[in-house]
């Protein structure tokens, strides 16, 4: 599957090799130890699951909020990380300084800059090391055609023209709200989601890690778990506690309408109790409703996540992926 593996990388200094052996790593830095890079950094998964809310806007219909992660023992790659953010660079002062002798040193500053330079770019080189978490997968065979269809499954929704996080989501309890949104049951919160092949910065690992991202939340898929981040947050949950939900939802739009998106029926902006048009109103579109499909990841430890796509095919294919990760085993992991 050369779409994604690596038997090698690069962080900083060092370069990691994964063998039949195990794995190796090296420097070619003269006085940078391995002990003091990321070596230390190198881990094997665990597992946990994660919580995290977030404050929906003040509306006339009560709005709860539908993303939600709960917090659990963490597992190592995730106290790796969390360590490995928490590690201050270095650089930064090491160039002031060198720019501070430089000017008290008079005519002499350039050249005590252009010899200090290498010594700030080993600083650098340095704290990306101590920065980095390192995990070397070894995925052959059908673990890795599993993956890869999971990766094509993700980044496939980049070709969606709406893809959405769900945010907040408020019942209609009375006959006005039900006239004055459109008829709707229920009104969502949304923002907007993107798809790519990106993990967290500090992770280093020779796979591709396709990511579901909205706002300060990410979804990171790797071939063992998942990994929940948001902002400097981070959690993970093994696939064999992940719940998968496919579902088909009606959603009207008062704004851009996707080219892709499939409409189903329409309504009115306001209408009157059986559904037609109020003519009390006299600005009331007409507004379209489409057929979308919906994702939603949840467990037994309260994660509940949920993305809406214009096209359905796209979010069925993830699915049907992320089902194969939850009933196989897990691949192996060199630390």
């Amino acid at each position: 599957m050369g779409l994604y593996v690596h038997t090698s990388l690069r962080v900083g200094p060092f370069r990691f090799t994964l063998s039949q052996a195990g794995m190796a790593v090296s420097t070619a830095v003269p006085g940078l130890r391995v002990r003091m890079g990321p070596r230390g950094n190198v881990v094997r998964m665990g597992h946990g699951t994660v919580s995290y809310r977030t404050v929906a806007p003040d509306q006339d219909v009560v709005m709860h909020d539908v993303v939600s992660l709960v917090p659990a023992q963490p597992s190592d790659v995730v106290e790796q990380l969390r360590k490995a953010a928490g590690r201050r660079p270095y650089w930064p002062f090491a160039l002031a300084a060198l720019l501070v002798a430089g000017l008290v040193t008079g005519r002499f500053g350039l050249v005590v800059v252009a010899v200090g330079l290498p010594c700030v770019l080993w600083v650098a080189l340095r704290d990306r090391a101590a920065r980095a978490v390192v995990v070397m997968y070894d995925v052959t065979d059908e673990a890795a055609r599993r993956f890869d269809h999971l990766i094509n499954a993700i980044i496939g929704l980049q070709r969606a023209h709406g893809f959405w996080l769900i945010t907040a989501s408020g019942a209609i309890t009375s006959t006005y709200q039900f006239k004055v949104n459109a008829g709707a049951s229920r009104l969502l919160s949304r923002t907007n989601a993107s798809a790519r092949l990106a993990g967290p910065r500090i992770l280093v690992t020779n796979v591709a890690v396709p990511t579901l991202t909205a706002g300060s939340l990410s979804v990171h898929f790797l071939p063992d778990r998942v990994l929940f981040r948001d902002g400097r947050h981070v959690a993970d949950l093994a696939y064999q506690h992940l719940q998968v939900g496919l579902e088909h939802t009606r959603f009207i739009e008062e704004g851009p309408v996707p080219p892709d998106g499939t409409v189903v029926d329409s309504t009115w902006r306001y209408v009157n109790v059986k559904g037609g048009p109020d003519r009390r109103f006299k600005n009331n579109v007409r507004l379209p409703i489409l057929l979308y499909g919906r994702l939603v990841l949840r467990s037994h430890g309260g994660l509940n996540l949920v993305w809406d796509a214009s096209q359905v095919p796209l979010v069925q294919a993830v699915a049907s992926s992320l089902h194969q990760s939850i009933t196989a085993r897990p691949p192996v992991i060199h630390s």
